[in-house]
């Protein structure tokens, strides 16, 4: 582990390589899971007011769900998340020509129809964080469906860290950001035994 400031962080963000393969995984993350994506307090404020920004690039099924019980709700672990359709894609997922499933609020965002990206949670996955009371853990969530950016990371010798730059910088700044950099690249990888 690292630590910086109030979070744990993970040696998996330096010791693993990433690099999203959109192509191979089909944006898969944005419809397999148990509940939707994470949200914070004033994110889901946000979604809620950009909401007619992207309502036409919505499933009807999506915005039947966004009718019925909105843009989100409290999940068992008694977080915030979007609402998902039928358990599985979150509500603000659009699909390109070629059958990938994308984020319509970051579509919106790349269409200068909003200036919100996406929620951060969806920015910096497949790294998730976690507040306990005197710390916040960062670590990394990795599953089959993401073997293919992790191979393609390898290949070019990206570090997760490194290709999470901006959602790290957006959620954790600048300063931060450096430290981890720094311990990076003093870190010793072949002295490193897992506990």
């Amino acid at each position: 582990m690292i630590r910086i400031e109030d979070t744990l962080i993970s040696l998996d963000l330096i010791e693993r390589f990433f690099h999203c393969s959109l192509t191979q995984c089909q944006g898969i993350c944005c419809v397999e899971g148990d509940a939707g994506a994470p949200l914070e307090k004033e994110e889901f404020d946000i979604l809620r007011k950009l909401l007619p920004a992207v309502w036409n690039d919505l499933s009807p099924e999506a915005q039947a769900v966004i009718n019925r019980q909105g843009i989100g709700y409290i999940d068992r672990e008694h977080d915030i998340v979007t609402s998902i359709v039928n358990g599985k894609n979150c509500v603000f997922t659009c699909y390109d020509p070629g059958g990938i499933c994308k984020c319509a609020i970051e579509k919106a965002y790349y269409e200068g129809r909003t200036d919100f990206i996406k929620p951060v949670s969806c920015h910096l996955y497949p790294v998730r964080i976690t507040k306990y009371t005197n710390y916040i853990a960062v670590n990394c969530h990795r599953w089959k469906v993401c073997r293919a950016a992790e191979i393609l990371g390898e290949q070019k010798q990206i570090p997760l860290y490194r290709f999470l730059r901006e959602p790290l910088i957006r959620k954790f700044g600048e300063e931060w950001y450096q430290a981890l950099d720094t311990c990076a690249k003093t870190y010793d990888h072949t002295n490193f035994s897992r506990f």
